[in-house]
């Protein structure tokens, strides 16, 4: 394991935190006291927002009506002109969900994404991109590890819906939402938690999570999380190994409020399947087996990342605080790609090898002030800051320009074909492209009618900065040298005509770097296309009665779209515009009985397309609805089991701008059992389920180039027991 501050760019200011927050802890365990415990509530609606303290739970646990606003912080969804929710621990470790993945299938408007010929996880919010690497941690952008990240080191979920660089600015992708992600800190109470688990057909698993306050008023906490999972799934001779570890520390004085996160993460894949490439077939194929196989045993993928982040807050008075945070990320990526290329209906296919190396580092920071204050009959709530994150990547590649029979549904053992195309230095990485994006913000949060009116009105003065370079000399290549800045205006308006009714409006809008062309099928593999304006329109209606709470929001966003032009370049060249419905809805209407139902309905059309040749046109990938219904429901008779029910469902969708192929639409059915018992006076939890009851067997997503073909999972067995002491 590398030490992060060995491998990673931090600036004085950055160690100058870090140093601080371990001082702080050092402190905490060499300081003797004897304690006494207090208790007390805190009644939900005098939580104090606007920071890094969490929205309470909704009733057992597993949602939060609310979640992280990017630098406007921690905020509760009825107080607030934008669709929020947060999924906790919990539900993580209830739903044995062991990616982030697995977390976000429960809300209708995240769509899970697998595409570019490799391992990576992506989503699309209300149908547009949303890199796995754009994720935020902790409100800061470029933090999260590389591709995949492992749920075992998170606190909170938390998805933002719409268009967002008003509160994320540094996010390079994220126009229809963003994730963030939350890490763990102490609790209250002192606690060890111990679990282990297995995945059909023979992964195993062992995780541990250990948190302590100490201090004469527990200010300072220590939360230590690991896991290590490895074997083979469900598919033939794939195999996958996670190894995860966490150290948060944080500090909570009167005025004063400190944290410092490390991370690092390890995930290989080996013969894994990545999906199918049908870019040169005009059909979308039969779906082979779900234990079938169709990858080779020289396919791998080994994904390190090293990540950490620091932040403080300090009250300047009973109104005003400043904050800032700062986080970096190296992460390298090593690993031999080979998709079946598709020839026939029969399956017939060729398979090439692409191998990469890749490291990135990423530094982000941001800084700013908020305060409440009073002019006459108004109040405000203002927010002024600044945001900045920059990547340098490096990379190196080489391939095969022939590849080797093969077969789909009979797939056979191949040789690696030779490789006989490279770019750049392999052992030796040169920077092939560099990326700034920064931004100002000043909100304000007007409210009337003590605070049954609310008016946010907000702008962020956005730059983003794309440089790419040649692989083999490192010069820049000027041609695709892109630089945009422009004022971007947010205003929303919340009107609370009952305690528990929020109607809401907002205009809000983004500003990124266009999307990477794939690496292959084009002749500029790998370059950031551009800049890409987007902007959204949405009303809506929350509701929190206590016992069940929900939402119904109708938008329109519009976004330069990027696509494979005549001359064989991808470039945005296109527009996309996706109206919508959400509904959700959470909660235990009946006692005992506790329901997370959400779905989503959309119309993502192409127009402005050159010569206007797929203007109507549905966008490739995005379905027109999909739905998520999930359910516990507790059986009586045997005191603590509790029955598990999660379905989804996912709308046909097109795998190319003249829609002339059609992936099927596919629902499946995840059924489980838990039972919480007690052992020794401490908490034991059994969970077993079964995803995909029916193995239904269905191609999930087709990435946005209608290149790359993705096979969901099969039935797949979970079992787990966990211990807390």
């Amino acid at each position: 394991m590398h030490h992060i501050l060995s491998t990673t760019p931090f600036t004085p200011s950055f160690l100058a935190l870090l140093i601080g927050s371990a001082c702080l802890t050092a402190q905490a365990a060499t300081t003797s006291t004897e304690q006494t415990l207090t208790v007390s509530a805190t009644p939900d609606a005098v939580v104090k927002t606007g920071g890094d303290r969490l929205i309470p739970a909704y009733l057992d646990g597993q949602v939060a009506n609310g979640g992280r606003l990017g630098m406007l912080g921690e905020q509760k969804a009825m107080d607030v002109p934008f669709n929020i929710i947060g999924f906790t621990s919990k539900m993580i470790e209830d739903q044995q969900a062991q990616t982030i993945a697995d977390v976000v299938r429960n809300d209708a408007g995240v769509q899970n994404v697998k595409g570019y010929g490799n391992f990576a996880e992506s989503y699309r919010i209300r149908g547009f991109n949303l890199d796995g690497d754009d994720m935020t941690w902790g409100g800061l952008a470029g933090v999260v590890p590389r591709q995949v990240m492992d749920a075992s080191l998170i606190e909170r979920v938390e998805i933002f819906k719409g268009a967002n660089s008003l509160l994320n600015g540094a996010a390079s992708t994220g126009v229809g939402g963003m994730i963030n992600l939350e890490p763990k800190h102490a609790d209250e109470f002192a606690k060890t938690h111990v679990g282990v688990d297995y995945t059909s057909d023979s992964q195993t698993g062992v995780t541990v999570d250990s948190g302590r306050r100490f201090g004469d008023n527990d200010q300072f906490g220590v939360r230590v999380n690991a896991v290590n999972r490895e074997g083979e799934t469900r598919r033939d001779g794939e195999k996958k190994r996670t190894t995860a570890a966490a150290l948060g520390l944080d500090y909570r004085g009167d005025r004063l409020r400190t944290s410092l996160d490390l991370g690092y993460q390890k995930k290989t894949f080996h013969d894994a399947t990545e999906g199918v490439n049908i870019a040169g077939v005009d059909f979308i194929p039969a779906v082979p087996s779900n234990s079938q196989n169709y990858s080779q045993k020289w396919v791998y993928s080994d994904l390190e990342s090293e990540f950490g982040m620091a932040k403080a807050e300090y009250d300047l008075t009973d109104s005003w605080t400043a904050y800032g945070g700062l986080g970096a990320q190296h992460s390298h990526e090593k690993g031999n790609y080979g998709t079946p290329i598709l020839l026939n209906g029969d399956g017939n296919a060729t398979i090439s090898s692409f191998k990469t190396n890749r490291t990135q580092n990423n530094i982000s920071g941001m800084l700013g002030v908020r305060g409440t204050f009073d002019t006459g009959f108004i109040s405000h709530k203002l927010n002024v800051g600044y945001s900045a994150l920059t990547t340098n990547a490096k990379n190196a590649y080489a391939m095969s320009l022939t590849g080797n029979a093969t077969n789909i549904y009979h797939p056979d053992n191949v040789a690696e074909p030779e490789t006989n195309y490279s770019g750049g230095d392999f052992s030796n990485p040169l920077t092939t492209v560099r990326t700034r994006t920064q931004g100002y913000l000043l909100s304000d949060t007007l409210g009337i009618l003590d605070d049954t009116v609310l008016l946010t009105l907000g702008a962020r003065h956005q730059k983003v900065v794309v440089r790419n370079y040649a692989y083999n000399t490192g010069a820049e290549d000027t041609s695709s040298r892109f630089d945009g800045s422009r004022w971007m205006p947010t205003y929303g308006l919340v009107y609370k005509p009952w305690q528990s009714v929020s109607l809401y409006a907002n205009h809000t809008e983004a500003l990124q770097p266009g999307k990477s062309a794939p690496t292959t099928g084009v002749t500029n593999p790998g370059a950031v296309t551009g800049i890409a304006h987007s902007k959204q329109n949405e009303v809506g209606v929350k509701t929190d009665f206590g016992r069940i709470g929900g939402a119904l929001s109708l938008f329109e966003i519009k976004q330069p779209s990027g696509m494979i032009n005549s001359s064989g370049a991808y470039a945005l060249d296109a527009e996309e515009r996706h109206r919508g419905i959400e509904t959700n809805i959470f909660g235990e209407p009946v006692l005992g009985l506790r329901l997370n139902a959400s779905t989503t309905w959309l119309d993502p059309v192409m127009t402005s397309t050159a010569g206007e040749q797929y203007n109507g046109k549905q966008a490739i990938g995005v379905p027109r609805h999909n739905y998520a219904l999930g359910a516990e429901y507790d059986i009586k008779p045997l005191p603590g089991l509790t029955a598990t029910a999660l379905v989804t469902h996912s709308g046909s969708q097109w795998a190319d701008a003249a829609n002339t192929k059609k992936v099927g639409s596919y629902t499946t059915l995840d059924l489980g059992l838990r039972y919480r018992t007690q052992v020794n006076q401490n908490d034991m939890v059994w969970r077993l389920s079964v995803e995909n009851v029916a193995n239904v067997k269905y191609w999930a997503n087709v990435d946005s180039t209608g290149t790359y073909l993705s096979q969901g999972d099969g039935r797949t067995l979970k079992l787990g027991m966990t211990y807390d002491f």
